[in-house]
């Protein structure tokens, strides 16, 4: 059976997403909370059947990319940099109160420091897959709201990537009791953010003229799978490119790939071409998320659960709410955004499993920040119900209703 894992798993993920979704359909929930059971079904913690948790993690990742392709696709240069001057600040200001809230909730339940400081800022990383789900569902994706949300994703991208770079020498030196050079880490963001700065440049100097080039050229070809198969080739190749020579994330790597296809006359068809791939491998992230999760720490750790929720939902509500409104945004838009990003997700796991592998972050606080994600991925599509209609802006377009996970 080892020999066909991958089969196995993709095979079950798939089959029992497709039962738990629709049945959740029906019950008037959102398919999101059937995905997330089917992975629970076929989780390690549950009898029967167990799929390869390490593949659909890996399979999952797969999803993140496709699904930051196609924003960058849709989503061109001006878009983003008119709403720097909310999303920079908004979202640094949300990140860092979350993080402080969540390192209070884990002194409060007795964690040691350097623990409680990787539980608080794993709270403060919101899902990409699950904010831009909501906004293609209500057809916002291109308006200032949805501009302002892939904005506040990319700065979070960026400070993750950061923050994986300095925590092994922060966790160090707090285990130790010693302290940490300040020029060492300067050091290390420095190389970082020249890594990063020179990725962005190359896509959008180099990237921006090869690429819609290069697919012209193949579409010449006339052969849909062939374009389809280039297309596919690009996106995740800069994403690896990014990630293993840039030390960015595979999420900003294909965003950026998407960005510089932004506008060629091929780059509606490549994102039609690529939906239904991105709609299975975003379902294959819940499904993987639903298989980290251990139900019995819901027995176990009540009150640490609750309290991990609160700060989730209700912490990053309102520390998401009131910088929006202190920067002159509509009540709508605030809780839009607020709401949206009260959520973790797949940054998450990265930062709570390094603090695993520096020997600082127990399983048990993994299970606690897993039943968190869980739960608050679960619940957001039903907040997100609860928050006002917000109307695209006249010169945005509605895009076209569809069929999704």
């Amino acid at each position: 059976m080892e020999t066909h894992a991958l089969v196995s798993t993709l095979v079950a993920a798939i089959v029992l997403a497709f039962v738990f979704g629709f049945a959740a359909q029906r019950l008037k929930l959102s398919p999101i909370v059937g995905y997330l059971v089917a992975g629970v079904a076929v989780g390690p913690y549950t009898p029967g059947f167990v799929a390869d948790t390490e593949f659909a993690l890996q399979l999952s990742e797969i999803g993140v990319i496709l699904l930051m392709f196609g924003v960058g696709l849709k989503i061109s240069i001006e878009d983003i940099w008119s709403v720097r001057w909310v999303a920079v600040p908004g979202s640094v200001l949300q990140l860092a109160l979350s993080a402080l809230m969540g390192t209070g909730a884990g002194l409060a339940l007795a964690m040691p420091l350097a623990e409680a400081v990787i539980l608080g800022i794993s709270l403060s990383i919101a899902s990409t897959i699950v904010f831009m789900r909501v906004m293609e569902e209500r057809r916002l994706l291109k308006s200032e709201e949805g501009r302002i949300g892939i904005s506040w994703l990319l700065v979070e991208d960026v400070v993750i990537v950061l923050a994986i770079v300095v925590l092994p020498a922060l966790v160090a030196a707090m285990a130790t009791g010693g302290t940490v050079s300040p020029l060492a880490l300067l050091s290390a963001l420095g190389i970082t953010f020249f890594k990063i700065a020179t990725f962005v440049a190359l896509m959008l100097l180099v990237g921006a003229r090869v690429f819609p080039w290069l697919i012209v050229r193949i579409a010449h070809a006339k052969s849909r799978e062939l374009l389809s198969l280039g297309t596919l080739a690009l996106a995740l190749g800069v994403a690896w490119a990014a990630y293993f020579w840039f030390d960015a994330s595979f999420a900003l790597g294909a965003f950026l790939a998407g960005l510089a296809l932004n506008g060629s006359k091929f780059s509606h068809r490549v994102a039609e071409d690529s939906l239904p791939l991105r709609d299975t491998f975003a379902v294959l992230f819940f499904v993987a998320v639903g298989m980290l999760f251990d139900p019995l720490v819901l027995v176990r750790e009540p009150l640490g659960v609750a309290a991990i929720v609160a700060v989730i939902v209700i912490g990053k509500t309102i520390l998401g709410y009131i910088p929006m409104r202190l920067l002159g945004q509509s009540k709508e838009a605030s809780l839009l955004i607020a709401v949206g990003t009260a959520q973790i997700g797949e940054f998450s796991f990265v930062l709570a499993g390094l603090g695993v592998q520096l020997g600082v972050m127990t399983m048990e606080t993994y299970s606690l920040i897993l039943a968190g994600a869980l739960i608050s991925i679960a619940l957001n599509p039903i907040l997100m119900r609860l928050v006002p209609h917000v109307t695209p802006h006249p010169e945005v377009k509605p895009e076209p209703a569809r069929v999704s996970p």
